[in-house]
């Protein structure tokens, strides 16, 4: 273990593990590697835990998957004690969560916040990494891990005469602390995301009038949302070994998967897709039947239900067909799942701009320009998303011994051996990175299956001595054309849809999965397989 040091007084600079970020992952790295002795150091460019939770406080804010889902497994006393008030939790909920987690397992202690870190360069000779933040500290350490989250670096608004606009603008994804006047305000709010669908059937009930900007739209479906009688945790708790066991292998929204369409008469599928969308609501809707995410015209049946929906619930026709998606089908991008998203287009005081057809031009002092007339604000909403993937890398200014960047590296594709690390810089772990298994059904338990492969692996190497490990470059190649081969049976891939999995080559044009869409189940095999072959695929030395 790295021998402790200091500078000036007593505060430590030089650590086994420093971890970039405090989110889902980064508190679960920390308290896996802490335990196993490993001195280690968690930086959090925000004043607080909670990542994604932290950041994203928009009006509506609401985890997607279910809150028995979305918690740690490591620990079946902290399942038992923490009681979800509701079976999708909101975003306050979460944020107590990992404050309650963290506080729990004495985790603070281990955490610096408000440290951007700007600057990661590896110094071979010392076979270190060294770590520079915004406020000047700099540290090192034998291994450094990212857990930044795949969305995490926001997209900057970038519209013409925004810097003219007088009223105020926000956006969702760092929405601020401070209180932001809703009630009575002209508000425009751009982007029907996963975010968007969300944040606007809130602003609806106390804006004086509310202005949807919608590019292109997107399928949302109700989540089904109640309360979460504490007998139900308690039945987890029962069983809880085989429920972690589930939990980290095929996720609660499969089981409800039924078998292929053609099994079903046609009032049969229309019976499953209706008990799906009023029962059970959320993501089952993308997987109700098998290769729906493969088959067009499988997916489609499930997309015209979808559509139907969105006709009989907004009552203005103009508008429930701008409202329709026909470009991709449910699943094929990331599902909205938000509690009257459709009727609130049914109040007087919405309005749906498509713009698309009629393109916003820029921004005035008073409001929004776009081709075909002006739409007067106070209040301007950016639900634009995030840089995913990369964005957190691009910030964070990763650089191996060759002062070389991993985006710079990664032209024109990514190279990763599992996601987990790419050849030619040693030592550096990448949490649910680029090629690895990314997002999930299986959301929270990813954290804990990476952190607990990352705690493995350097405890395999200081029990054998070894001092440093890379991705092998044709173990890279083999494991892309992995991930390749799945993606391309996807119709994200087979009918070129935009999707932030995604990514397009600018100058080739060529279009690379960012993730691997195989599960959770079959991604940790692979993970497996590796770590008992003596970490094959990886170069050790």
């Amino acid at each position: 273990m790295m021998e402790k040091e200091t500078t000036g007084a007593t505060e430590q600079t030089r650590f086994d593990v420093v971890i970039i970020g405090a989110g889902m992952g980064g508190i679960y790295g920390t308290y896996r590697f802490s335990r196993q002795g490993l001195s280690v150091l968690c930086l959090e460019s925000a004043e607080g835990v909670g990542g994604v939770w932290h950041l994203n406080r928009y009006p509506g804010a609401r985890v997607d998957i279910e809150s028995t889902e979305y918690c740690y497994w490591f620990s079946r006393e902290l399942f038992r004690e923490w009681k979800w008030s509701e079976r999708f939790a909101a975003q306050p909920e979460l944020e107590r969560y990992m404050n309650h987690v963290v506080d729990r397992f004495d985790l603070r202690k281990h955490m610096r916040f408000n440290h951007t870190v700007v600057a990661a360069q590896r110094l071979a000779r010392d076979n270190l990494w060294q770590v520079d933040t915004e406020n000047g500290k700099r540290f090192t350490c034998r291994f450094l891990v990212t857990a930044m989250g795949n969305l995490t670096a926001p997209r900057k608004p970038d519209f013409p005469g925004l810097e003219n606009f007088k009223g105020e603008w926000v956006q969702t994804s760092r929405w601020p602390k401070r209180p932001v006047a809703i009630k009575g305000r002209r508000i425009g709010v751009i982007g029907t995301g996963a975010s968007g669908v969300q944040v606007i059937p809130e602003l609806a009930k106390e804006a004086r009038h509310l202005t949807v900007f919608q590019r292109s739209p997107n399928y949302v479906v109700p989540p089904q949302n109640r309360p979460l009688d504490p007998a139900e945790i308690e039945a987890l708790v029962k069983d809880f070994e085989r429920n972690r066991h589930e939990a980290f292998t095929v996720s609660r929204i499969s089981k409800l998967a039924r078998g292929p369409i053609t099994q079903y008469t046609s009032e049969e599928v229309q019976r499953l897709l209706e008990e799906q969308w009023s029962v059970h609501g959320a993501h089952g809707m993308s997987i109700l039947f098998q290769n729906s995410q493969i088959d067009w015209g499988i997916n489609q049946v499930i997309s015209e239900f979808v559509r139907n929906k969105i006709r009989a619930i907004v009552k203005d026709p103009v508008t429930a067909e701008k409202l329709c998606p026909y470009k991709h089908g449910v699943g094929n991008r990331r599902l909205g799942v938000c509690t009257g998203y459709y009727e609130t287009y049914n109040r007087d005081n919405v309005s749906l701009v498509d713009i698309h057809n009629d393109p916003i031009v820029g921004i005035t002092e008073t409001g929004i320009q776009t081709q075909s007339g002006h739409h007067e604000l106070d209040l301007i909403v950016f639900s634009i998303g995030f840089r995913s993937f990369t964005g957190t890398l691009i910030d964070a200014n990763i650089q191996n011994e060759h002062g070389k960047g991993i985006t710079e590296h990664w032209k024109p594709g990514w190279k990763t051996m599992l996601g987990f690390m790419t050849s030619g810089f040693p030592n550096l772990f990448m949490a649910a990175g680029t090629g690895g298994i990314g997002f999930s059904a299986n959301a929270f338990p990813v954290n804990e299956q990476q952190m607990d492969w990352i705690g493995d692996c350097i405890a395999h190497m200081d029990r054998n001595g070894h001092k440093t490990i890379e991705a092998d470059p044709a173990a890279e190649a083999a494991w892309g054309k992995v991930v390749a081969d799945i993606a391309n049976r996807r119709l994200q891939m087979t009918r070129k849809l935009r999707d932030r999995n995604v990514h397009v080559d600018p100058e080739t044009g060529e279009r690379f999965c960012m993730t691997f869409m195989g599960g959770l189940g079959a991604y940790t095999e692979h993970c497996d397989k590796s770590a008992a072959n003596g970490y094959e695929g990886f170069i050790l030395r």
